[in-house]
């Protein structure tokens, strides 16, 4: 039933050209330089430090590593972290 439901999504997003962060729950990144990072469509922090971000995605996890982290704005589905960025990686369900 999911496969089922999730090749709908896929269809009704090409066919009414939609972005596909709305109508997938896909994660919105935004990086600006390696200064900033916003992201929308998250589930909530797993992880913080200041060298460290860990957030909850519908589908995995992202993880944000660099150095002297902060987390400037925080909503239930959006955050904006600043800080030097070095590394951001998406980790599916298999990596965690």
């Amino acid at each position: 039933m999911k496969k089922v439901r999730q090749q709908m999504k896929d269809w009704m997003t090409k066919q009414m050209q939609l972005p596909a962060d709305v109508m997938m729950d896909l994660p919105r990144i935004t990086m600006i330089g390696q200064l900033h990072i916003y992201i929308e469509n998250h589930r909530g922090v797993l992880r913080f430090s200041n060298q460290e971000l860990r957030l909850l995605l519908k589908q995995g996890q992202l993880l944000i590593k660099g150095d002297h982290f902060v987390i400037k704005t925080i909503l239930p589905e959006e955050l904006l972290l600043e800080g030097r960025i070095d590394e951001v990686v998406y980790l599916d369900e298999k990596q965690k």
